[in-house]
């Protein structure tokens, strides 16, 4: 008998909680990653539900959509920690600061430049994520691969951003495992602790890859 899949935020929350656990104690010493419910497109009473059941990490594409969602249930759960996990406009960058706590799409020079600008007319100094193109992808944002290390140390030294990690989407066609694997060697020459990678599909693998952060979505909240 197939088992059924589960129902309620909190049932779904819990089953991929126990996953992340498992994969956690297959590597030594044991690893530990935080669970950042990625809820672009779904509503603010769907994301409400999430909440409810015990989640307080969320990701966000677009500034936009999260403007529309975020400020009310923010300030009903004031311990909410919100992420930026798609591309970022310059134009939008003052807003994003505002509204989020961690940026984890920084993948150019003009925009550390600004970023840093609204972090200190904002006194704001959010964290940040480096997201590499782990894959070479044309139609992908992100740093080449033997840029990376010159570009992490450009905005600690130059613009003084509080670079905390890698970010990065392998290609979905191939096995996730190399690239994981490629995006903790290169944070490690980087000296970085944080590993934003692994989804829906592939968490499991990231974990056991050191992603120190999964980000997850249609597994929390179903199909968009």
């Amino acid at each position: 008998m197939s088992q059924t899949a589960p129902e309620t935020a909190l049932e779904r929350l819990e089953a991929i909680r126990e996953r992340m656990a498992r994969a956690a104690g297959r590597i030594a010493g044991g690893g530990k990653a935080e669970l950042v419910a990625v809820s672009k497109t779904f509503s603010p009473e769907a994301i409400e539900e999430v909440i409810v059941a015990g989640q307080r990490r969320f990701g966000e594409n677009r500034v936009q959509e999260a403007q529309g969602k975020w400020p009310a249930l923010r300030q009903k759960y004031p311990d909410l920690v919100l992420h930026l996990i798609g591309p970022l406009q310059t134009n939008k960058a003052r807003e994003a600061v505002a509204l989020f706590d961690v940026i984890e799409s920084l993948d150019r020079e003009r925009l550390a430049r600004v970023l840093a600008a609204e972090m200190e007319k904002q006194d704001r100094r959010l964290p940040c994520f480096v997201q590499v193109n782990i894959g070479a992808e044309p139609q992908k944002a992100g740093v080449a691969i033997d840029q990376t290390p010159d570009f992490v140390a450009l905005c600690q030294n130059t613009y003084g951003l509080d670079v905390v990690g890698l970010m990065c989407i392998p290609p979905i066609d191939q096995p996730p495992g190399p690239y994981f694997a490629q995006l903790a060697g290169l944070a490690e020459r980087s000296g970085l602790q944080k590993l934003s990678m692994g989804m829906s599909a592939d968490f499991e693998t990231a974990i056991l890859m050191g992603a120190t952060q999964v980000r997850v979505g249609s597994a929390l909240f179903g199909a968009r």
